[in-house]
């Protein structure tokens, strides 16, 4: 039985995920304050930063909500300390989307703590279950992008306004990916419970797959023009330009040769 102690210590958030959110913090500052006369590296390192912990909240929310679902596996496991390292799969959770981030600038979905489903009854908590991680997202865009969509971006710097608006395009485009009903996908994971045990038991030899369907899907113009105007759009309603996302990603890039048109900008 777990005693109270033990069950405080599963629960003690990890030295690893506060150092992250220290480097978000520090490198936060850095960009703010314009600490280096070239913005690019604290860029760099704020964003991929952010987007970590924005992968660890997207994992503990799947956590903590199989939790008070009925699955009192999860504490042993470590997911609720918000340890990247504690993940079934790391890789996929957090190597491969900040791999992908640099590569192209796009918010791959994570997903890899791994829920005893059979401890869970009840059709809605499993949807919850699914569903939390990526409103834990759509949460943390929303106050990552305050000042855009509040009209409050006087006295914000403008190398510190473009990092924002290239984690929210992070944010925007994994939130969509998860919310997909693809087998492997948070969306699928919503609506699986309501579906017949025939098409359930057809479906999963897929799961494994079906993230790597998707972004073989990308590829075609047609499919990734109608994605990227769907994460156009989104962002545009919260109030941020093509423009500022695109020199949020070439601050990001800060190896790469910087834009002319953003250097201007910034030299304002």
């Amino acid at each position: 039985m777990a005693t109270a102690t033990s069950r405080h210590s599963e629960r003690r958030v990890s030295p690893v995920f506060l150092g992250i959110a220290a480097v978000m913090a520090v490198t936060g500052w850095a960009v703010w304050t314009g600490f280096s006369a070239d913005p690019g590296l604290a860029v760099f390192l704020f964003v991929t930063s952010t987007w970590i912990v924005s992968l660890c909240l997207h994992e503990y929310a799947h956590a903590r909500t199989a939790l008070h679902g009925g699955d009192i596996s999860i504490g042993a496991k470590g997911y609720l300390t918000l340890n990247p390292l504690k993940y079934t799969h790391a890789m996929l959770s957090i190597v491969l989307p900040v791999v992908f981030v640099i590569m192209g600038g796009i918010g791959l979905p994570g997903g890899a703590v791994f829920i005893e489903r059979d401890r869970i009854r009840g059709r809605w908590k499993h949807s919850l279950v699914s569903a939390a991680g990526p409103l834990t997202n759509v949460l943390f865009a929303a106050l990552l992008t305050a000042p855009f969509w509040l009209g409050a971006l006087d006295g914000v710097p403008m190398a510190f306004r473009f990092a924002l608006a290239f984690v929210a395009l992070l944010e925007v485009s994994a939130v969509i990916l998860n919310f997909l009903p693809v087998p492997g996908l948070d969306g699928y994971g919503v609506i699986e419970p309501w579906l017949s045990y025939r098409i359930r038991r057809k479906v999963e030899p897929y799961a494994p797959f079906g993230l790597l369907a998707v972004f073989v899907f990308l590829f075609i113009p047609e499919v990734n023009d109608a994605f990227f105007g769907l994460v156009d759009f989104v962002l545009r309603g919260l109030g941020i330009e093509e423009l500022e996302r695109y020199c949020g990603r070439d601050l990001f890039t800060f190896w790469e040769e910087r834009d002319p048109v953003c250097e201007e900008i910034l030299s304002w």
